[in-house]
C-alpha cells in the first residue's frame, strides 16, 4: 500500500504562485506515472498534469500549459507541482496521484489540499 501526503496548498491572489508537494511512503513500488488532479465545487475531477516516472515525460491540461510545471524526485519518492500565474478558475482541491498499473487497485491518492485563488 502506498500512502501519499500532500502539502503546500493555500490562499493566493490571482497572478501569484504556489508549489504543491506530495511525498509517498509505505510499499512504494516504483510507479508507472504520477500526477496531479483537481476538483472544483460542482465539477468533475480533472487531471492537471502527469509525469512518466522513469522517463520524465510530462503532460498537461491545456488550460495550465505554460503556467504549471510538474516534477518528481525518484530518490525521494516525491512529486511537486509548481503553479505560476494562478487564476481564480484554478481554485480547487488538488490531489496527487500515484499509479503502478492500469487497474483501479493500482491507483493511489493523496488526501487533497485546497488551493484558493482570489481575484
Amino acid at each position: 500500500q502506498v500512502h501519499l501526503v500532500e502539502s503546500g496548498g493555500g490562499l493566493v491572489q490571482a497572478g501569484g504562485s504556489l508549489t504543491l508537494s506530495c511525498a509517498a511512503s509505505g510499499r512504494t513500488v516504483s510507479p508507472r506515472e504520477v500526477g496531479w488532479y483537481r476538483q472544483a465545487p460542482g465539477k468533475e475531477r480533472e487531471r492537471v498534469a502527469r509525469i512518466i516516472w522513469s522517463g520524465g515525460t510530462t503532460y498537461y491540461l491545456d488550460s495550465v500549459k505554460g503556467r504549471f510545471t510538474i516534477s518528481r524526485d525518484i530518490a525521494k519518492n516525491t512529486m511537486s507541482l509548481q503553479m505560476n500565474s494562478l487564476k481564480p478558475e484554478d481554485t480547487a482541491i488538488y490531489y496527487c496521484w500515484w499509479s503502478t498499473g492500469l487497474f483501479k487497485s493500482q491507483q493511489y491518492w493523496g488526501q487533497g489540499t485546497q488551493v484558493t485563488v482570489s481575484s
